[in-house]
């Protein structure tokens, strides 16, 4: 998640372009998809380089808003990085994710091989993915959902060890839900305004779809999943509906990484015995990583 950038009114292809940027690689890793660098533009910050060279792959003509959100992306990249205190795979560098998701969870989780993820508004299957790391370099596999079945094919190509499914997570299975398609990448939501762009201060029309719905634990059942070490949910919004569909008691996720902070989630997930991870509240101001609660090593409770 990024600083909101300046309100302003712009065009469908400068919306897109907006949000490709917030979904790309950070531009602080070795990742393999990186591009090559023009050596005329060393002068310039490499992170701030990197976005303008997939600007220009894109075809995309420098404007105010891709140089508004490459700046955002540059800020918060390098506030993230001069952090006092980030030892151990904290300091390392994150390869996918859009900031620093990915090296929280591998973080939490110790670098373990073979886990199992439940990744909900999956999307692209690598650039922006909180656990393409966890399936390339460390074995472990999972299910990709997404309301939007373009992203089926790649993943299909560049993510063989997982599924991808296309479904509309909520809290009730059965029939179909309303689903808006933005424009503008990446804001595509259940909630109309949000697919609209209000929030970043644009307006595209929004193209109303319909998916078929289901529920985690009913999705989760029919593939046979008995176990999930790691939930990462970012639906625009729609997570509260998502978790009420989500039995925590029976499958048990180790961590959950969660989209945005409304107080209503971290009550949810505390009336079923689950608390924030305060220490990486510095390190990611746009998701919530909750675990089960630590018990009291002296009286055996939480």
């Amino acid at each position: 998640m990024l600083p909101e950038p300046t309100p302003q009114k712009v065009a469908r292809p400068i919306v897109a372009a907006f949000l490709i940027l917030t979904l790309c690689c950070a531009g602080c890793s070795d990742s393999s998809s990186r591009l090559v660098p023009d050596p005329l533009k060393s002068e310039i910050d490499p992170i701030e380089q990197r976005h303008r060279e997939i600007q220009a792959a894109l075809g995309i003509e420098p404007n105010e808003v891709t140089s508004t959100v490459t700046q955002a992306i540059v800020r918060e990249t390098k506030r993230i990085q001069a952090l006092p205190g980030r030892t151990g795979i904290l300091a390392e560098p994150w390869q996918y994710s859009v900031f620093a998701e990915e090296i929280i969870i591998r973080d939490f989780f110790q670098d373990r091989k073979d886990g199992f993820f439940v990744d909900v508004g999956a999307a692209w299957p690598v650039q922006g993915s909180n656990t393409y790391y966890l399936e390339k370099h460390l074995g472990w596999t999972g299910i990709g959902i997404d309301a939007l079945s373009e992203f089926g094919p790649a993943w299909k190509k560049l993510r063989p060890d997982s599924k991808f499914l296309v479904f509309l997570v909520t809290d009730k299975s059965g029939g179909e839900g309303k689903f808006f398609k933005s424009a503008g990448l990446g804001i595509s939501s259940t909630d109309r305004k949000h697919a609209s762009g209000q929030m970043f201060g644009v307006e595209v029309e929004p193209e109303e779809i319909s998916v078929p719905k289901t529920t985690l634990n009913d999705l989760l059942d029919r593939e046979g999943v008995t176990k999930v070490d790691l939930l990462s949910m970012d639906i625009e919004g729609h997570e509260l509906q998502a978790l009420r569909g989500f039995d925590l008691e029976r499958f048990q996720p180790e961590l959950l990484v969660i989209e945005g902070k409304r107080p209503a989630i971290r009550k949810h997930f505390e009336r079923y015995g689950y608390e924030l991870i305060e220490r990486y509240l510095e390190m990611d101001s746009g998701n919530r990583y909750f675990q089960r609660k630590q018990r009291d090593p002296e009286h055996g409770q939480p």
